[in-house]
């Protein structure tokens, strides 16, 4: 099933922790990144499907100021990122090296990058906050990329705060951090979360009645039937 406006709109109103629970009860347990931090508090949701970057251990002899102008390099890469994507990059959880700076962030913004998601860290931390890039990550550095880390290329699987991400699997970030959601799961994903929402919002309001928890979260027979007859 394919990432069109409609789904967009309805994972926008799916909590990212309400689709680690569909994805659960669907045998799915790893689809947390971890280290995905929101950079600014009160991000918005946002939905797009995956781009992804990886880099690798640095080397010496590869990870040099030179290789920004290689014909595989950070910005070669951003100029291949379509417009809504979410950026997602592999960056090993190194946190002593930013991968990406104000400049590059801006680049991405002009190309209508939807968001930049890592498990490493950014450097120019005011600058990145200043484009309004949407940023998930575990911090920020002042070095640059190659004193940790050697870019090696995108548009292949890579792994990002322990879950494997594969390019154009959907991602949703919020303030929980990042979830991915494999493609194949995307159909049951928009079935069932907006369900799930609605479910918790109910609960929720049973809660600030004074409805004790046993036998409301999780429902048992008698709740299921008082929930089923307050959606008619």
């Amino acid at each position: 099933m394919s990432l069109t406006p409609e789904a967009i709109a309805t994972l926008s109103g799916v909590s990212t922790a309400t689709i680690t629970t569909v994805l659960l009860k669907k045998g799915l347990r790893n689809v947390w990144m971890r280290g995905t931090r929101p950079l600014r508090p009160g991000q918005p949701r946002l939905v797009g499907p995956a781009f992804t970057l990886r880099f690798v251990p640095a080397r010496e002899d590869l990870a040099t100021p030179e290789s920004w102008s290689a014909p595989i390099s950070t910005r070669t890469a951003i100029e291949a990122m379509p417009e809504g994507c979410i950026t997602v990059v592999d960056a090993m959880g190194i946190k002593d090296a930013g991968i990406f700076g104000d400049i590059l962030c801006a680049r991405m913004v002009k190309r209508k990058v939807a968001a930049l998601i890592t498990d490493g860290v950014v450097r120019d931390v005011e600058g990145v906050l200043g484009t309004g890039l949407p940023v998930w990550c575990d911090g920020y550095a002042a070095p640059p990329s190659v004193a940790g880390l050697t870019f090696v290329g995108w548009g292949e699987p890579i792994g990002c705060g322990g879950v494997a991400v594969f390019p154009n699997d959907i991602v949703v970030a919020d303030q929980d951090g990042a979830v991915l959601i494999p493609q194949a799961f995307l159909d049951h994903v928009l079935a069932e979360g907006p369900e799930q929402e609605r479910m918790e919002g109910w609960i929720v309001e049973e809660v600030n009645k004074g409805a004790a928890l046993p036998g409301l979260y999780p429902m048992n027979a008698e709740t299921k039937a008082r929930y089923a007859a307050s959606k008619k």
